[in-house]
C-alpha cells in the first residue's frame, strides 16, 4: 500500500535510524501510519556500504502529509535551515508535542526544538499568527516581544500582551 499523494514529499536523511525515527514520529500524531519500506540489496553495495536487507527508506504519513525517511549514511545532519511546524489549537497541545519532542533532544527559543534525531521543529498556537499579523503595529509588537523571551510558547501570556496587559 502506497501512501505517497502529494507531488512533492520531504526526504530527511538519518544515518541509521529511518525506521525507529518514522515509528517515533508516527507515535506521537494521532493520524498517522507507516507506509512501504525498502531495504537495501547487494546491488550498489560498493556506494552505500550497507548490509544487504538493512532499512533503505521508510515511507510515512502524519496528519495527511507524507515523508520519506532514508537510511542514507553518516555523511548528513540535520540543521535548523529546514523545520516543521506544529500548529496547536490549545495550551495542552502545545504541552504534549513540546515535552513528546523535547525527550531525549533540546529547547530552542521561540517555540522551537530539535528531537532526539536533530530534527527541528516549531511548535507554535495558531492563534499567534492571527497575532503577528495584526495590522495593529503595537499588539503585534507586544507580542513579538513576549514569544522572543520563551522556550515552549504560552498562549495565556501571549493573549496578555497582545491585549496590553503584563504578564
Amino acid at each position: 500500500m502506497a501512501i505517497i499523494k502529494q507531488k512533492i514529499t520531504p526526504c530527511l536523511w538519518f544515518d541509521t535510524e529511518a525506521e525507529e525515527a518514522a515509528k517515533f514520529y508516527c507515535s506521537i500524531f494521532k493520524d498517522s501510519k507507516i507506509g512501504k519500506i525498502s531495504r537495501y540489496t547487494k546491488a550498489g553495495q560498493d556506494v552505500h556500504h550497507k548490509p544487504p536487507g538493512s532499512v533503505m527508506v521508510v515511507e510515512f504519513e502524519i496528519e495527511g502529509q507524507t515523508f520519506t525517511a532514508l537510511n542514507g549514511g553518516p555523511n548528513f545532519k540535520f540543521s535548523e535551515a529546514i523545520s516543521l511546524q506544529i500548529r496547536c489549537e490549545t495550551q495542552a497541545e502545545v504541552d504534549y508535542f513540546w515535552g513528546t519532542l523535547t525527550q531525549g533532544g533540546q529547547e530552542g527559543p521561540c517555540g522551537w526544538l530539535k528531537d532526539k534525531y536533530g530534527l527541528s521543529w516549531q511548535v507554535f498556537p495558531k492563534v499567534l499568527r492571527k497575532m503577528l499579523m495584526d495590522s495593529d503595529a503595537d499588539k503585534s509588537g507586544r507580542v513579538t516581544n513576549a514569544f522572543m523571551k520563551m522556550k515552549k510558547l504560552d498562549i495565556a501570556k501571549l493573549e496578555q500582551a497582545y491585549r496590553g496587559k503584563a504578564a
